[in-house]
């Protein structure tokens, strides 16, 4: 187990990194605005699952070969443009009107494997935890997996607080506007905007 006071500052690093704008705290936005708070809490939960498979990858060394395979990196952030451009469509072509808000809420497993894809198929994710989380890893102590598993339990913790926070903020603002066909339709199509560009955005990246 790392030190406390490393635990500390990795937190601390990780909160503020899970508030600067992403693709997913935009991803969480939007879909809690758009579904409601259980959605919302759904999608981050998901997140949150994608962050487990991360984690054992960095301690187990896959992530390195990700990272250096041009070929695995590029499927990888095809396979996640195409999903993106697909949640693109979907927001583009939601119905709008007044009774929308009392409609039958997207179901959580529905919500949480949006979450968990959402994570998976970002191969940036991987990148940054294989340079990221070796930074707060003492190897003097020895133990270096399981130090990196304890930073990726504290790294998704303070997502699962920061992400949960802007659900629960999203969701309060988005039943409000839910109630108008105008403000339902400038939302979903301000989500696939978002989305499409997302997804332009992980198609050009480099590694």
């Amino acid at each position: 187990m790392p030190a406390l006071d490393t635990l500390a500052a990795f937190f601390g690093v990780s909160v503020l990194l899970c508030l600067s704008p992403g693709p997913d705290n935009v991803f969480v936005l939007f879909q809690s605005a758009l579904n409601g708070r259980k959605a919302g809490l759904s999608v981050v939960l998901g997140l949150c699952s994608g962050l487990l498979v991360h984690t054992a990858a960095v301690a187990l060394g896959l992530a390195a070969i990700v990272a250096a395979s041009e070929t695995a990196f590029t499927v990888l952030k095809l396979a996640g443009a195409a999903y993106l451009v697909w949640l693109a469509w979907q927001a583009f072509r939601a119905p709008v009107g007044p009774l929308l808000a009392q409609a039958e809420p997207a179901g959580f497993g529905r919500m949480y494997l949006r979450g968990v894809v959402m994570n998976l198929s970002n191969p940036k994710v991987t990148i940054f935890f294989l340079a990221f989380l070796p930074q707060f890893v003492d190897r003097t102590q020895g133990g270096t997996a399981l130090q990196v598993l304890w930073l990726g339990a504290a790294f998704m913790v303070a997502t699962l607080l920061t992400f949960g926070a802007i659900a629960v903020f999203a969701a309060t603002f988005g039943q409000a506007l839910q109630r108008s066909t105008r403000a339902q339709r400038v939302l979903n199509w301000g989500a696939g905007t978002v989305f499409l560009g997302l997804a332009a955005r992980l198609a050009i990246s480099q590694r």
